[in-house]
């Protein structure tokens, strides 16, 4: 496959870019998928100081860039194939979804529909399994629709919580799914393999 004809993503975050970090390096070399682009609503996102690891271009947007079509723009200037929501916390607004229809996914840090929705991220949702003492945990990875964490799942993978864990402990056993998984999913998902990892 020639280099032009590479799908390309973009990543969309709002914060550490642990995720994106994973799914660059994972991608560097990659002989179908390239990272194109990494997009932040926060200028002080440190996923911006990862992309410049990996040489790959950063912009920074408002809510008026994204609603307002710039960022639709700057993906197709850039080429972009498909989008990956990695710790993002805006809505995707209709505009966006209408450009890249089933072209936008998104990974949650639990199995749902449990523990989704406006409001559930990061510790929040770690906090939430702890409280109700669940024995089980995982991530979610699903295309993006108009609504928080309801798009159609593609894949989950599961973790045991066991009564000692604290919710950071939760958290660290997540993240070890997504960074094993997340870039392993979008392989499949942008060059239409099957999702059984």
């Amino acid at each position: 496959m020639k280099q032009e004809e590479k799908h390309k993503l973009a990543i969309f975050v709002s914060g550490n870019g642990s995720n994106a970090e994973e799914i660059m390096k994972y991608f560097m070399n990659h002989p179908k998928i390239e990272v194109a682009l990494l997009l932040t609503n926060n200028s002080k996102a440190y996923a911006i100081e990862r992309a410049k690891k990996f040489a790959v271009p950063c912009k920074v947007f408002t809510k008026q860039d994204i609603e307002e079509e710039t960022v639709v723009e700057w993906l197709q200037s850039a080429g972009v194939s498909h989008c990956v929501l990695a710790g993002y916390l805006w809505l995707i607004p209709e505009s966006l979804l209408k450009a890249y229809p089933d072209k936008i996914i998104n990974i949650h840090p639990a199995l749902l529909p449990k523990y989704g929705g406006k409001g559930m991220y990061g510790m929040k949702v770690h906090e939430a399994i702890r409280a109700n003492n669940e024995t089980l945990t995982g991530i979610t990875i699903h295309l993006v629709n108009t609504k928080y964490d309801e798009g159609k799942i593609l894949a989950q993978e599961t973790v045991d919580v066991s009564p000692t864990d604290s919710p950071e402990d939760i958290a660290n056993k997540v993240h070890a799914l997504e960074h094993a998984y997340y870039p392993k999913v979008i392989e499949a998902w942008v060059v239409n393999l099957k999702f059984e990892i």
